[in-house]
């Protein structure tokens, strides 16, 4: 598996200060990108929390998720939180080591006092002192919150620096960002009041000692609640892996609802929920990737998008619009950009894949953050998207006259891609495992290519062009190392679908 090493750097460790005048809950952080340009050490807010206890034990949950690895959990490692800046909400965002789980703690204007924010994007130290302090408050007394470092840590920074040095996996960064493009097609599916919400999240089963090994659930609403169904009937909500919703039981006393996003339920298949626990001045959100066994980083619900040059090109000239905006308007950037609000859409999508954007679902919008990893190797080193680029410039594509079928060339073998009504079936042994579930195999994503864009690619192809070398390996079959490898085809990316403004 291709990955690096992240270093972080803190000018001090952020920690939890007490005083006459309550206390000072500082983090630090380390290199992000603003409107200005890349800072060292940003900072995006400081003032006083109208919700003190809720906002500490929401970061505390954040922070459990960057700390979790629910598939074998002996290989946790912590992974600090990502906070955005939009100018009236902070962000702060955390995902799971076994990419399975996207946390997110917004702290909304009044959740700020009606303060303003900085804009931009970082790391913030998250250690175990402070998680320790965090978990001791009590009570609600004044609570002042820093991100980023004080007057007296800017002159001192020649001072003691703290380092931290953590691999990325590019299955996580892939996770990452593609957990947002897959919250795009989710729409509201329940919605439970305070003391419902309690009554059903602490009746779910707890997490075992192996980890989370348990499949899916489904839930139906009813009456004032969710309960438990054998099948997934019309209006189920999947429920994969309720173990991995224990994070939000940090702040389930503070609770004023619960709101379930998700996809339709189509033909009993897991699918992706996300589960929102609304807070005084703030929103906490899990999402859940559609099993626990099974990472974001491979449901390949984006490969098609990342496959379209004209998507790319406007999402380059999208990205120069962007200005850390809470809540993107694909009809604004229409007028400013020049582009079909259409086209506009297919860039946040494509955007959303190199944790560009994230998605909102409470808000049902895009919003501008920069993740601060280097994200452009989600899109370099997607093993499928290379080697279906790979294909298509050996000439491994031959489509038949009919133009309903192809023929691709692939190591010893020789696969049959056709058309079924707009979705492309394969003959390999991925189409088999997973009948287009999990985004197109390198076979049908190949054949997607050149029908979309045959004159446009010719050039290309003939000069020898749109090869990308990877360290990454793309078999016909095999698991997810995940859905990385092998195939799958079907249907384009689950952005559009619903919700997405």
């Amino acid at each position: 598996m291709t990955r690096s090493v992240q270093a972080l750097a803190y000018a001090r460790p952020s920690a939890l200060r007490s005083g006459a005048d309550g206390s000072l809950l500082g983090l630090e952080t380390s290199g992000g990108l603003t409107p200005a340009g890349a800072e060292d050490s940003p900072t995006f807010f400081s003032g006083f929390l109208d919700s003190p206890q809720t906002a500490a034990r929401g970061l505390l949950a954040v922070a459990d998720v960057a700390a979790a690895r629910y598939v074998r959990p002996e290989l946790r490692r912590l992974l600090d939180p990502v906070v955005t800046g939009n100018g009236d909400r902070l962000r702060f965002e955390s995902f799971s080591g076994c990419c399975g789980v996207y946390a997110r703690l917004d702290v909304l204007r009044e959740g700020l006092g009606g303060a303003e924010t900085g804009r931009g994007t970082t790391n913030v130290d998250v250690n175990d002192p402070l998680r320790n302090a965090l978990s001791r408050m009590t009570g609600d007394s004044p609570l002042h919150l820093r991100v980023g470092p004080g007057e007296m840590a800017v002159t001192t920074l020649d001072g003691s620096v703290v380092e931290k040095k953590v691999p990325l996996p590019d299955r996580w960064l892939r996770g990452f960002a593609e957990a947002q493009v897959a919250t795009a097609g989710f729409d509201l599916r329940a919605e439970l009041s305070a003391a419902e919400a309690v009554r059903f999240l602490r009746s779910l089963p707890r997490s075992r000692s192996g980890g989370s090994s348990r499949g899916a659930m489904w839930v139906v609403p009813s009456g004032r609640t969710l309960r438990p169904t054998s099948r997934p009937v019309a209006g189920a909500v999947c429920l994969p892996g309720p173990e991995r919703l224990e994070a939000l039981g940090r702040v389930l006393r503070q609770a004023t609802a619960l709101r379930v996003y998700g996809p339709a339920a189509v033909d009993g298949t897991p699918v992706p929920t996300a589960w929102e626990l609304v807070l005084p001045g703030m929103r906490l959100t899990l999402t859940l990737s559609p099993d626990a066994w099974r990472g974001f980083s491979g449901e390949g619900g984006v490969l098609e998008s990342l496959s379209e040059e004209e998507a790319e090109q406007d999402a380059e000239l999208l990205s120069v619009l962007l200005a850390w905006e809470p809540e993107i308007d694909p009809a604004e950037l229409a007028d400013r950009s020049g582009l079909p609000v259409a086209r506009v859409r297919a860039g946040l999508v494509r955007l959303g894949t190199s944790g560009r954007v994230g998605y909102d679902v409470a808000d049902a919008a895009y919003f501008h953050r920069e993740l601060p990893y280097d994200a452009g190797r989600v899109e370099r080193h997607n093993p499928r998207l290379v080697a279906a680029r790979e294909l298509l410039a050996a000439g491994a594509v031959a489509p038949d006259p009919d133009g309903v079928s192809a023929a691709v060339a692939s190591g010893e073998r020789t696969y049959r891609v056709r058309d079924a009504g707009g979705r492309l079936r394969c003959t390999c042994a991925w189409w088999a495992e997973h009948q287009g579930g999990r985004g197109p195999c390198k076979h049908a994503l190949a054949v997607r290519m050149v029908r979309r864009g045959a004159a446009a690619d010719r050039p290309r192809q003939e000069a020898g062009g749109g090869t990308e070398g990877t360290s990454d390996t793309d078999t016909d079959t095999g698991a997810d190392t995940g859905a990385d490898t092998g195939a799958v085809a079907g249907a384009g990316p689950v952005a559009g679908r619903g919700g997405a403004r």
